[in-house]
């Protein structure tokens, strides 16, 4: 567990992009709101930031809203990288990918959900880690970066200063297991509880 030493805000970025899997973003935005604004004095807030500021189109049609361009947005201790269709634009976009890799060198925590692990491996992020995407995107992971050890079976990887989750739903999983390691079991376990997130599937 991650404790704040200081009184200084830690702040967690959540990118946006044309074309991210809704829940990719918006499953990990209600665990990390839910959090940060019920437990303020943990010391961590959470923002969307998207390339110029404005709002994105998602792959189903919702249109999100960015706090922040790449450009005013603070330092981050933490960056959520969803993932989604754009995800096969970004992770050929030589800017994005030199973007990625600005962050990596300044971020102590990288994390992605679905196919931003793509995105991670095209960037280089994931060389001879072990990781994880959405199960139809395993190959293509594989073939980014052979050095890449695959976990199929992974709802989301820890490997220490990079997590990657499965697809979707299994970025929820990933922010839960985010609130535990910056603030422990039980605030993580409270948080959970307040979402009712207790997946019982009805198929």
């Amino acid at each position: 567990m991650t404790t704040p030493t200081t009184t200084e805000t830690r702040h967690i970025g959540i990118f946006l992009f044309d074309d991210v899997e809704e829940l990719d973003a918006v499953g990990p935005w209600e665990v990390l709101a839910n959090w940060t604004l019920r437990f303020p004095d943990d010391g961590y807030e959470v923002f969307c930031v998207s390339r110029d500021g404005r709002s994105v189109r998602a792959a189903k049609g919702l249109v999100l809203g960015a706090h922040h361009s790449f450009a005013d947005a603070p330092n981050f201790d933490v960056l959520v990288h969803p993932g989604g269709q754009g995800t096969r634009t970004l992770m050929r976009d030589e800017a994005h990918l030199d973007w990625v890799r600005a962050q990596r060198a300044t971020t102590p925590l990288m994390t992605s959900v679905c196919t931003g692990s793509l995105v991670y491996a095209a960037a280089g992020l994931l060389r001879a880690r072990p990781a994880t995407t959405h199960w139809e995107s395993l190959g293509l992971l594989a073939e980014l970066d052979p050095t890449i050890m695959t976990r199929e079976e992974d709802r989301f990887v820890d490997d220490g200063d990079v997590i990657t989750s499965a697809g979707v739903s299994a970025g929820i999983d990933m922010a839960l297991h985010l609130v535990e390691r910056l603030a422990g079991v039980d605030r993580a376990r409270n948080v959970r509880r307040d979402l009712q997130y207790d997946p019982q599937p009805p198929v």
